[in-house]
């Protein structure tokens, strides 16, 4: 009878197993645990189904392991994502200067339809002012030389800084183009990496399966050998 080299005691006929005979996974297992022992030591049937046991436990955890690590590298880069695209506006808003935003606001009331009805109205007033109201004293009688000098010198000022604005668009466009690429590319690129992490994870995991197989068919064998011997 031969002895066990884990609970040194002796093993029934039939039920000695050698290392040499025993799944390279768990004699790492046993030599973890029992540094001494090697290809040609000896333990139990039992013995043997403990530490495959426990074997099992290790690469299903493992497993659970590697499935939380990618869940936190997908929520990851989702986050990284949302942070790189947001406040875009407010960063944009941040550099302009007085004169710029100055611009932007005679721009946007120059192209609103309050600027064109005060405008508008501002024009019939002066109109029937000088034709009607004041007819003997009129300031600016017809044809309203005064009137048009306001009008050009008020198209003057506005087409500049309506250009001004519009350079103002132009930039803001390049600026989101820019990002748009930036978030596109790291889009791009997670998306690479996470793909070679999914496709990693489904080669280890498809050699685990082969592996705990394995470990099952090792398990019929041994009862097909007990049930044989009752």
């Amino acid at each position: 009878m031969q002895l066990s080299h884990i609970s040194k005691k002796e093993i029934p006929n039939g039920e000695e197993v050698r290392g040499k005979d025993i799944r390279e996974g768990i004699v790492e297992l046993i030599t973890s645990k029992f540094p001494d022992f090697n290809l040609e030591s000896f333990i139990s049937n039992d013995e043997l189904n403990r530490f495959r046991r426990l074997y099992l436990t290790s690469l299903i955890t493992e497993e659970k392991g590697e499935l939380a690590i990618i869940d936190n590298d997908v929520m990851s880069a989702i986050k990284n994502n949302a942070i790189l695209s947001e406040n875009i506006q407010d960063e944009m808003e941040a550099e302009l200067t007085f004169q710029q935003r100055l611009a932007d606001k005679i721009a946007e009331f120059g192209g609103s339809w309050v600027f064109i009805i005060t405008f508008f109205s501002f024009i019939l007033v002066w109109m029937i002012v000088n034709i009607w109201i004041l007819t003997s004293r009129a300031f600016d009688p017809f044809p309203f030389i005064l009137l048009n000098l306001i009008l050009s010198c008020l198209a003057a000022i506005q087409a500049p800084i309506i250009m001004m604005s519009q350079n103002r668009k132009e930039q803001k466009d390049r600026k989101r183009s820019e990002y748009d690429y930036k978030i596109n590319l790291k889009a791009e690129l997670e998306i690479k990496l996470l793909s070679e992490k999914i496709d990693h994870l489904l080669v280890h995991h498809n050699k685990k399966l082969l592996e705990i197989q394995e470990l099952q068919t090792d398990y019929l064998e041994d009862l097909m050998k007990n049930t044989k011997k009752q």
